[in-house]
């Protein structure tokens, strides 16, 4: 009962669902309620995208060691998704769920499961010899949407945090670490910093795994007001930027109908919720928020116990069994306390960090009831309220309504700390002060109808816009800038012009340094190119090229001779996504006049250097070296490309501060991508949403439904769904 144009009918608890795949291969689910309507959704997602669903259910449970193969990668993810344990309390989440949420999570589980045994399991997993997999369950969406909150969010928080910390240990200054860290406020005990042992990075084998996970980078949303409109109602625009270098794509679009509502938007596959998408009277979009969720704990350890002022307690110890197909299990010890996971051997003698997860526990029932509410709102203030409630994942959300209402309402749980702590820097375990409680949802950043008409949201930040302040670090208002300098300066506004914006590529953040690089540049042939470039990354541009030679080289040295080193640096870039997040760190400090990292020169001079050193290349389109290959999830660069598991190759573009985000970095060896992966506008006026994807509704590689949108994708051309 393979989904093909012919309609399929499934059987609902109040009625037939009936599931057709309109022209552009997306399905369509009719049903007369929500719980029959997500039925059908898990039923569509069996049949669309098994793979995916099943590959990263066993993936964050830490079992595909056991289900796939012996490969040293899987042991290391498991062992890592062991010692995370993102679920520890699947069935109290469970109970938590309102009575329609668990009508419609169950439901979906039921269709979801159902697809398999009507259509069977997809090849991939039987030549791996995966053959019966275990019934899909609410708790495996729970899972799903707790670990959407970590993955490529919370993890990049946790390693910068862990990345100052062997700045202090390398003797970088103070004065030198609050600049670079404006946030950071504290006071820096070096002496008890110094003391603390790093823990190798958990899973450095196993990066071509985890990459396979559904992970949020970055994004931009915004939406204006009716009266800035050629339709006289608001539009709301999303681009969530993850990545794009596989096939399928993390997103998969869906049409549900119910009586007198349609809902169109996209879907994580293996979670029955509509992530960006619109009703009949409400639209909505998210970005990551930067919100900081995590704290570290330094804690003295030994004999397996860690001090307190009243005397040595011992870890909490879990054991973990990593079962290995056809070998013998591995068993690891995970040691815990109040204050969250160690990270290292509490047997030896010494100091260590614990990484507390401000949502950790008691989390992930409230965020399904809260998406699944949405899908049936009917105004921005309602939306709000929910996206209030949400607590493991932690976004920008942006809403619009037909009545001409607009709204923003940041989402998540994160620690309310004391006043002077910015949440940066490791604190001592053993002192209690520095343990608050969490901070009021009603805190969180958030706004109503602004006087201005527009909203933007694009990863910068909006602590201004609440009473908390949950974002310590996060990436610069390059994007957001520009999306409102456009439209500022558009006139009556409407669908069309905000293709073109989606499609930017004009760099604010080249425009602010080469108001500092232009005079210095030389009067040769490569100094002349960038003078004269206009601050645009298209593909064949020389002068992108060459001001990103120039950028690299200046950051090389005032950054690497005097402070981390050029080695670390090079490894910052060329192995992490680090400064791919915060290189606006950076920026402010290169726009100073003067700064305790000039080393005493001159700004100038230093810039001198970096063009000079910059320039010192054979100019090359700026294309030369974006090239890309859309890899299959499982078989990506091991099939023959005749096959066409892989697609490619293509020109990335784009760079880290236009609003087409193309980042293009590697992460252990792997190349990785941010870039827009869905791309999502709505006019209330109409009852139409204009998308694009990178790649198409099913991860069968033989299906017409492969690869068909990426035309579209990469042409800028846009479907329309009603």
């Amino acid at each position: 009962m393979k989904l093909k144009k012919a309609p399929v009918d499934l059987d609902g608890g109040d009625g037939k669902i009936r599931i057709l795949r309109n022209g552009y291969g997306i399905p369509e689910i009719t049903a007369g309620t929500l719980p029959d309507l997500m039925k059908g959704l898990g039923w569509v997602h069996a049949n669309d995208r098994q793979m995916q669903t099943l590959l990263t259910r066993m993936l964050l449970q830490g079992r595909a060691a056991e289900l796939l193969k012996a490969d040293e990668g899987l042991i290391a993810i498991d062992t890592y998704m062991r010692r995370m344990n993102f679920l520890p309390d699947p069935q109290e989440q469970v109970a938590r769920l309102e009575p329609d949420t668990r009508m419609a999570m169950d439901a979906y589980a039921r269709g979801f499961n159902d697809g398999i045994k009507n259509n069977g399991l997809v090849f991939e997993f039987k030549l791996m010899g995966y053959h019966n997999p275990e019934p899909y369950a609410v708790a495996d969406c729970l899972l799903l949407g707790k670990a959407l909150g970590f993955l490529g969010l919370a993890e990049v928080q946790a390693n910068m945090e862990k990345f100052l910390v062997e700045l202090i240990q390398k003797g970088v200054s103070e004065k030198k670490l609050k600049e670079l860290f404006p946030y950071l406020t504290d006071p820096i005990d070096t002496e008890l910093i110094g003391r603390v042992t790093l823990s190798p990075p958990l899973v450095p084998q196993s990066q071509k795994w985890f990459n396979r996970l559904p992970r949020f980078n970055a994004s931009n949303s915004w939406v204006v007001a009716g009266r800035h409109t050629r339709s006289g109602f608001p539009i709301l625009c999303n681009d969530p930027h993850l990545e794009v270098n596989r096939l399928p794509s993390v997103c998969h679009e869906v049409v549900l109908r119910l009586p007198g509502d349609t809902l169109m938007g996209f879907t994580v596959p293996g979670s029955p919720a509509l992530i960006t998408g619109r009703n009949a009277h409400l639209a909505w979009g998210l970005t990551f928020s930067y919100m900081d969720m995590l704290d570290y704990r330094i804690e003295q350890c030994r004999d397996g116990k860690y001090y307190r002022k009243d005397g040595w307690k011992p870890f909490t110890v879990r054991e973990e069994e990593i079962r290995i197909k056809k070998k013998d299990p591995l068993r690891i010890m995970v040691h815990e306390n109040e204050n969250g996971l160690l990270e290292g051997d509490p047997q030896k003698e010494g100091f260590k960090l614990v990484l507390g997860w401000s949502v950790a526990s008691g989390c992930g029932a409230e965020d399904f009831n809260a998406m699944m509410n949405v899908m049936t709102a009917r105004s921005v203030e309602a939306a709000m309220a929910l996206f209030r409630r949400m607590e493991a994942v932690s976004m920008n959300w942006v809403v619009a309504d037909t009545r001409g209402d607009i709204g923003y309402q940041m989402s998540g749980r994160h620690f309310k700390r004391p006043d002077g702590v910015s949440g940066l820097l490791p604190l001592p375990g053993w002192e209690e002060k520095y343990n608050s409680g969490f901070n009021d949802p009603e805190d969180l950043p958030h706004v109503f109808n602004p006087p201005e008409g527009i909203i933007v949201t694009a990863n910068h930040d909006l602590n201004y816009l609440g009473q908390s302040r949950p974002i310590n670090l996060c990436m610069g208002p390059y994007r957001a800038d520009r999306i409102v300098e456009l439209l500022e300066t558009g006139s009556a506004l409407d669908v069309t012009y905000m293709k073109d914006m989606q499609y930017d590529l004009y760099s604010l953040q080249a425009k602010r340094l080469m108001k500092i690089i232009g005079p210095l540049l030389p009067d040769t042939e490569n100094g002349r190119t960038l003078k004269a470039w206009n601050l645009r990354y298209h593909a064949d541009s020389i002068g992108a090229m060459l001001f990103e030679s120039v950028y690299r080289a200046i950051v090389d040295v005032v950054f690497g001779d005097h402070g981390f080193g050029r080695e670390v640096l090079d490894h910052l870039f060329s192995e992490t996504s680090l400064f791919n997040d915060y290189y606006a760190n950076l920026d402010r400090i290169l726009e100073k006049r003067a700064s305790a990292w000039f080393g005493g020169q001159s700004r100038e001079n230093l810039f001198k250097l970096g063009i000079d050193e910059g320039l010192d290349v054979e100019p090359d389109s700026y294309g030369s070296t974006r090239s890309i290959t859309l890899s299959h999830l499982l078989f990506g660069g091991q099939m023959p490309r005749f096959l066409g598991f892989d697609y490619g190759p293509l020109i990335l573009p784009g760079c880290r501060a236009t609003i087409t985000q193309g980042q293009l970095f590697k992460n252990a060896g792997r190349v990785a991508t941010f870039s827009p992966a869905y791309r999502f506008i709505t006019d209330l006026a109409t009852d139409e949403v204009h998308t694009n994807l990178a790649g198409g509704p099913s991860d069968r590689r033989f299906s017409r439904w492969y690869v068909n949108d990426l035309t579209n994708w990469y042409e800028g051309n846009y479907k329309i769904l009603k």
